[in-house]
């Protein structure tokens, strides 16, 4: 499907939200497809907090696709054969973005702690800025789920006139308390952790040996992404084979599982750009800057489209239908909402596909 990764090096300062700049800064972003003489069949994909720019596909030597191959693809939900898809990774981000991590130029130690707190409106502004660059200057959609469902809806109200259709799956208007609890824990369990030595750990060190306070945070973070219903199905009371019951440390089958995620992810995520991003959920709002949530969506002039997932903990149904509601009032756009029957939980997006995958397929294809 003609897969492309490249990165864009930009000179001139990103203001940013909080008033402080980044400059330079680097973009590395992927696509799919071919892009029509007309420049008219773009469709931009959003990642999550731990997701990157490698949305599909795979590299040469890899076993494991892009985070959301099940969808983008020839013949697929996001067609490849009709539509060319661009998905960046987000500047605060450690796979090539300017990030926490990165130099910070003129010199060549990282920025760590000097570089400056981003938002969501941040990235989607630097996204902006990528896509003039390559003459992009309408799309035909903007799809993503849970921080990517938090882009999308950014571009749609900062950016009304940028995309046709807007596809935001498994978000909300605000970043709610529960799900700012469970980033509280991650980022807690990182800075006590000694090994992060107060954020100048050597990066070489942690991929391979990992970070036992972001492991321990990671796991916390996994339960959100779940539900009770799904824990039971995947794992029941089930013991690993190998440990004896009455053994003190001998593991359920899914504390072994929340184990190996947990630590794993620590060896290719960097702490650092965690709590940075972390930090961008958190302080998420739409309406920030206007005087309701009614204000700030009423900007919107996309087609709006909201998925939601049942039984999903972490953004529940509830956060994205009262956008629906509003819009629905005001009868301003068409707005379509639908909520997508499922006891996995909140990672229901990136692993349901086949609930949700005619209804993407629709709304980029005709509208449903």
């Amino acid at each position: 499907m003609n897969l492309q990764t490249r990165t864009e090096h930009f000179t001139n300062p990103l203001y940013l939200e909080s008033g402080r700049i980044l400059e330079p800064y680097d973009i590395v972003y992927e696509t799919y497809g071919h892009l029509s003489e007309a420049k008219d069949n773009v469709v931009v994909v959003t990642h999550a907090l731990t997701g990157s720019h490698h949305a599909a596909g795979l590299y040469e030597g890899d076993n494991k696709p892009g985070w959301w191959d099940g969808l983008i693809g020839p013949g697929k939900a996001i067609d490849t054969d009709r539509f060319f898809v661009i998905c960046s990774n987000v500047v605060g981000s450690c796979f090539g973005s300017t990030g926490p991590m990165s130099p910070m130029l003129p010199n060549e130690e990282p920025y760590r702690y000097k570089f400056p707190v981003i938002t969501v409106k941040d990235m989607v502004k630097a996204q902006r800025i990528l896509f003039d660059r390559l003459g992009i200057h309408r799309v035909h959609a903007i799809v993503g789920g849970s921080m990517g469902g938090m882009q999308a809806l950014q571009f749609a109200v900062h950016y009304p006139n940028f995309a046709d259709r807007i596809v935001a799956m498994a978000c909300t208007h605000a970043t709610q308390p529960w799900a700012i609890a469970f980033n509280k824990i991650a980022q807690e369990a990182i800075l006590k952790d000694p090994d992060f030595k107060s954020g100048y750990y050597d990066p070489a060190d942690i991929k391979a040996n990992g970070l036992t306070g972001m492991a321990v945070g990671r796991m916390a973070g996994h339960i959100s992404f779940l539900s009770p219903y799904s824990m039971e199905r995947k794992f029941g009371r089930e013991y690993k084979r190998t440990d004896g019951l009455f053994e003190l440390f001998g593991k359920f089958q899914v504390e072994s599982y929340l184990e190996y995620n947990g630590y794993n992810f620590t060896k290719w995520f960097d702490p650092l750009s965690y709590l940075y991003i972390t930090k961008a959920i958190n302080i998420y709002d739409l309406s920030r800057g206007f005087d309701t949530l009614e204000e700030a969506l009423l900007r919107i002039r996309s087609r709006l489209y909201l998925v939601s997932f049942e039984n999903d903990m972490l953004f529940i149904p509830d956060e994205m239908r009262v956008m629906a509601d509003i819009l629905a009032k005001e009868k301003m756009i068409p707005v379509d909402y639908l909520e997508v029957p499922s006891d996995y939980g909140h990672d229901a997006f990136l692993v349901e596909l086949e609930k949700f995958k005619d209804y993407v397929r629709e709304a980029l294809e005709h509208g449903v």
